[in-house]
């Protein structure tokens, strides 16, 4: 079932924990006469206009008496599992639609996160404070009219679908060549822990649309998944992946310069994919679903 507009203006607008019918009840209705309301007809929802008859009664029937009371409301949102907004997706005011492919391989997400390297003093007043020495170097480069330009690093990631067992390199750009140069090695990666991988999803990236990189899939036997345009929930296992890695290591504490930050990257993948527990995994680490662990692990 569509989720109706005016439930969809209750997720943009709404803090959590409200429901949709508590935020109708409360004036959700009458705060937007210019959206159109719905009505019940066989158990659907159905658009009405919001000028029509009933509106303006401020009781609660909408147009022509078909809407139904609210409790009539809160059934058929709850029938469709629309009743909470926690249970739907806060941008899109849609159905949050959670998936798991039953084995490793079956999928693998892909995905890169760009993140502004450090300078030489390890971070600027964010890390060390206002009045400090990376603070005052930065408002003199400023007050001479200039702009401090240090770059990005990229970080490429891939996330198996079923395990979560993930995979990440720091590169100087998001280039055909630097995700298929990626691609090869974190495929060896999965390979080297039993994982033959099926299918990989990705973005609508340059990088990933790249003759050279659907060329390597197509090689390897590998199909290649597009997310749609402007949807990155789809690929929301590396999103969320994405979303830890900045928590739990770039800004988990202050590195005195880049490379110390790309050391310190493989020692936190390697606790999140052996000792890191996930609430998905029932409180187990990755490693867990994976049938071959090579090398030392603990």
């Amino acid at each position: 079932m569509r989720t109706p507009r005016w439930a969809k203006y209750a997720v943009m607008t709404s803090s959590p924990g409200w429901s949709t019918g508590t935020w109708y009840a409360r004036g959700g209705r009458a705060g937007r006469q210019h959206e159109p309301h719905a009505r019940f007809v066989s158990g659907r929802l159905l658009p009405v206009h919001p000028m029509g008859a009933g509106f303006e009664r401020g009781d609660d029937r909408g147009a022509d008496g078909l809407l139904g009371r609210l409790r009539t409301v809160h059934r058929v949102l709850a029938r469709h599992g629309l009743n909470r907004l926690d249970r739907l997706d806060r941008p899109t005011a849609e159905p949050i639609r959670r998936y798991e492919h039953d084995q490793p391989g079956d999928l693998v997400h892909v995905d890169i996160k760009k993140l502004g390297k450090l300078p030489g003093g390890g971070g600027g007043w964010r890390a060390h404070g206002r009045g400090s020495d990376a603070h005052r170097a930065s408002r003199r480069v400023a007050a001479r009219g200039g702009r401090v330009r240090i770059g990005y690093d990229y970080v490429h990631s891939a996330v198996d679908d079923h395990s979560r067992l993930a995979y990440s390199e720091i590169l100087p750009d998001e280039t055909a060549a630097s995700a298929v140069s990626f691609w090869t090695r974190a495929q060896a990666f999965f390979t080297a822990h039993g994982i033959t991988v099926h299918r990989v999803l990705t973005d609508n990236g340059s990088c990933y649309r790249s003759r050279e990189f659907g060329a390597l899939l197509v090689s390897q036997n590998i199909k290649h998944k597009r997310t749609r345009p402007y949807r990155p929930q789809t690929n929301g296992k590396v999103e969320r992946f994405n979303r830890t890695l900045l928590a739990e290591w770039a800004y988990v504490r202050t590195y005195p310069c880049g490379a110390s930050r790309t050391r310190a990257l493989r020692t936190w993948l390697h606790r999140y994919n052996h000792h890191r527990c996930h609430t998905a995994l029932g409180g187990q680490p990755p490693v867990s679903r994976v049938t071959n662990v090579p090398g030392f692990y603990i």
